[in-house]
């Protein structure tokens, strides 16, 4: 059964977090064959250890909810502070940065890698001669805007991943130096698609900045489907994958995690549909219940309703893993 977790003091946004990844059948597997630390100062250190431990004491199915304090304490030797509201993207980052350190079998680092990373180029083209330059990236997220340059709103997430991959001119203050020249001139930058994990991680980026430097929240509605084919969303120029990879670009939505609040006061939780039972909970804390796609669709965002449920990581996995 689905087994909560109890919030130990503005601990939701790692309670959802941690909902996520053990709720992923394929991260467990990874997590499962982890070698266990031989002394007992360094189990109390190790993040996937006492992330195994949680997962094990979650799976007794004696309590409705379990305490995530050893690996609450042990987060907070590794300077992840506790009692703090924290950003889910950021602290997604660092919970993947500290377990990807800690695995010492080099062929689980790899399976970890292979299970979450992205590949991306970026290809910059200076506009006044054939100078290029490319280079290929690493990331844990694709950050997704919810408005345009104009402060447009998107319409869809398939518009948002359009936007991303949509090529841009750098001009004016954010002209490049282009070697060939010997001058700054315009650039065309632009990304590309190289590679796909089998757990696919958005990010959508909902909290922006003021001319006051302080932080407002978008909550403009931005629907997401439950199946995404990334073949159909992007365009042959904004790829470079083969076309065998292609054919696995198929997804479906596993797990949404949102915010509702302000940026100043805020609450997290996670709907994750559950891989064996094929039904959809909501994971809110210590309380865990099931709910339908209609819920999860609440999560969309609006603009007049900033305090809701608002969608800001969607996990995708694909259809028909290897």
């Amino acid at each position: 059964e689905a087994v909560g977790l109890y919030n130990l003091g503005q601990s939701c946004c790692l309670n959802s977090l941690l909902q996520v990844f053990l709720m992923n059948i394929c991260f467990t597997r990874i997590l499962r064959r982890i070698t266990v630390p031989s002394s007992p100062a360094q189990r109390r250190s190790s993040v996937p250890y006492q992330m195994l431990l949680l997962l094990e004491k979650m799976q007794c199915g004696k309590c409705k909810a379990v305490e995530p304090t050893d690996l609450a304490c042990c987060l907070s030797e590794h300077r992840v502070k506790l009692f703090v509201q924290h950003d889910a993207a950021q602290l997604f980052l660092t919970l993947w940065n500290l377990l990807k350190k800690q695995m010492k079998k080099p062929e689980l680092v790899e399976e970890l890698s292979d299970l979450y990373t992205i590949c991306i180029q970026e290809h910059l083209a200076c506009q006044k001669c054939s100078f290029e330059i490319k280079s290929n990236s690493t990331m844990l997220t694709l950050p997704l805007p919810v408005l345009d340059a104009n402060s447009h709103r998107l319409r869809t997430l398939e518009d948002s991943l359009q936007y991303f991959f949509h090529p841009e001119e750098l001009t004016g203050q954010n002209m490049c130096f282009c070697q060939q020249c010997g001058r700054k001139t315009t650039f065309l930058q632009s990304m590309k698609l190289v590679h796909l994990p089998q757990t696919l991680t958005l990010h959508l980026k909902r909290f922006g900045f003021e001319r006051s430097s302080r932080t407002h929240k978008l909550s403009q509605s931005l629907p997401f489907p439950q199946e995404l084919d990334l073949r159909e969303v992007l365009t042959e120029s904004q790829c470079l994958a083969e076309d065998s990879e292609k054919a696995t670009w198929q997804y479906e939505l596993f797990a949404v995690v949102a915010h509702s609040g302000s940026t100043s006061f805020g609450h997290y939780c996670a709907y994750i549909h559950s891989l064996t039972e094929h039904k959809w909970y909501c994971f809110n804390d210590s309380e865990v219940c099931q709910v339908s796609w209609d819920d999860v669709k609440c999560t969309y965002g609006h603009s007049n309703l900033c305090w809701r449920e608002t969608a800001y990581l969607l996990f995708y996995m694909k259809k028909h893993p290897q």
